[in-house]
């Protein structure tokens, strides 16, 4: 049996977390105080402040509530490359960390990026891997809103996950497809978690996408989990386990109206019994999956994305 990492050790309560929220540090309407407030009432665990390459280390904005706070920030990265005979491209990222790097040397509200235009790959790879180096862990940011495509994307190395959700992307431009763009990468091989997020603004934006993680409320356990990729993402659905036994794929989940089975070498497969919940979706796959991931919609349209598991590793 291989069960996706998130739901190995049931014994960890789940957190519910946000990883892209701006504030009037840089874009934001909400204050971070504002914005700390908003996720403490609506039921989250932790969160990040994710301001343009302005980071954030700062923990105490509101001593009083007991919300966990991540470092990091977001970049703004262009690449203006000959090999891309298309044009400029946009490379935005989440950076998530350090956690005390012994490496690192970030300072509250020190820029992260001097320059967001880079002149080539190699050029935006080494700022990325400094980055890596002081214990950041980094996210590709709305890939689909910027129409970024895989086979550009591909070509930076490290990222630890993709964003598959973004409520901007999704509430003003319709994108969010079932993230093809995710599944072609996984396709190629190229390993990455998926992440729903709100990438925040303003109210409107908030409380539309998140991560739920396996992991003791420490800052240090929830980068390490969101790392090895013990968490799923949710719009509301909620997802209980997700394994492989055999050539049966199994999921566990809250009352939804359809269940997915996502694999880039094939077309979806689904559970849908027509006007009615279920919680329970099983599939029968072969040796011609290398990887499998799943999602859920309710009865709202809400959606929960799994993370893969790949078959043959």
């Amino acid at each position: 049996m291989i069960r996706q990492q998130a739901f190995e050790n049931k014994s960890i309560k789940m957190l519910k977390g946000a990883l892209h929220a701006h504030t009037t540090r840089s874009d934001g309407v909400d204050t971070p105080e504002e914005s700390i407030k908003f996720h403490y009432d609506n039921g989250y665990d932790f969160m990040m402040l994710s301001d343009h390459a302005v980071y954030n280390m700062k923990e105490d904005y509101c001593p009083d509530i007991p919300l966990t706070i991540i470092p990091g920030a977001e970049i703004d990265a262009g690449i203006s490359d000959d090999s891309m005979p298309d044009g400029n491209r946009h490379f935005d990222a989440l950076c998530i960390g350090p956690i005390n790097a012994p490496s690192a040397s970030l300072e509250q509200d020190q820029p992260l990026s001097a320059s967001v235009e880079y002149d080539s790959f190699e050029e935006y790879q080494a700022y990325l891997d400094s980055l890596h180096h002081m214990g950041m862990i980094t996210c590709i940011s709305h890939p689909q809103r910027d129409y970024t495509p895989p086979r550009y994307l591909e070509r930076i190395k490290g990222h630890f996950a993709m964003e598959i959700y973004n409520s901007s992307s999704d509430i003003e431009y319709d994108l969010d497809a079932d993230a093809p763009f995710w599944d072609e990468m996984l396709d190629n091989g190229v390993n990455l978690f998926g992440i729903a997020c709100d990438d925040d603004e303003g109210d409107y934006y908030c409380g539309h996408g998140w991560v739920m993680v396996r992991a003791e409320n420490n800052p240090h356990a929830i980068m390490d989990a969101l790392n090895n990729g013990e968490f799923y993402s949710s719009c509301g659905p909620e997802i209980y386990d997700f394994y492989v036994h055999g050539n049966k794929v199994v999921i566990e989940c809250s009352p939804v109206e359809v269940i997915y089975l996502h694999c880039a070498k094939h077309p979806n497969d689904r559970v849908f019994e027509p006007g009615k919940e279920i919680t329970h979706g099983e599939f029968c796959i072969d040796k011609s999956y290398p990887y499998v991931r799943m999602s859920v919609v309710d009865k709202n349209g809400k959606k929960a994305w799994t993370n893969p598991i790949y078959i043959h590793e």
